[in-house]
């Protein structure tokens, strides 16, 4: 229990960790090609571009105009917030309803920010995020199996 604990404040700790750094303004880059940042600010950690949101992988990959990175840079801003204010609801009371509520209402908050993501894209771009959406949708689901599949074996093992 005390593991599990521990374990939970550690995970409702970590929205609020990121969205202070998602609260951050975006700073204005103004480099030699017109606006853009220049190459050595564009380098992420392996030598590849760094355009990317926080938070959402493959967004690199939709090439978004620097108004839409800061209008889904804010709608994301504001499911994290949502996000860590609900697991501080639920976080004292966690019999099985409760547990199944916060995940209903996350599934909601993550619907809300696809919708806004949506709503920002390009016909092409969206397109490519509805496909990158059904991937991690199936590598969830593929993780909740795994899981389901080791609570039972260690069920068992006892």
């Amino acid at each position: 229990m005390r593991k599990t604990l521990t374990q939970l404040l550690f995970a409702a700790s970590l929205p609020l960790l990121a969205g202070t750094v998602l609260a951050a303004p975006m700073p204005e880059r103004d480099g030699p090609m017109g606006g853009e940042m220049p190459m050595h600010e564009r380098m992420g950690e392996h030598g590849g571009p760094r355009d990317g949101m926080p938070g959402m992988p493959g967004m690199r990959e939709l090439d978004l105009t620097q108004e839409q990175r800061a209008t889904l840079h804010d709608a994301m801003r504001d499911e994290m917030q949502a996000r860590h204010q609900l697991v501080q609801r639920y976080l004292d009371k966690l019999p099985a309803a409760d547990r199944a509520a916060m995940k209903k209402e996350e599934e909601a908050a993550r619907l809300k920010r696809d919708k806004a993501i949506e709503a920002v894209l390009k016909p092409e771009q969206l397109t490519q995020y509805r496909k990158m959406r059904d991937e991690m949708d199936k590598r969830r689901a593929e993780r909740e199996e795994f899981e389901a599949w080791k609570a039972e074996r260690a069920k068992k093992a006892q």
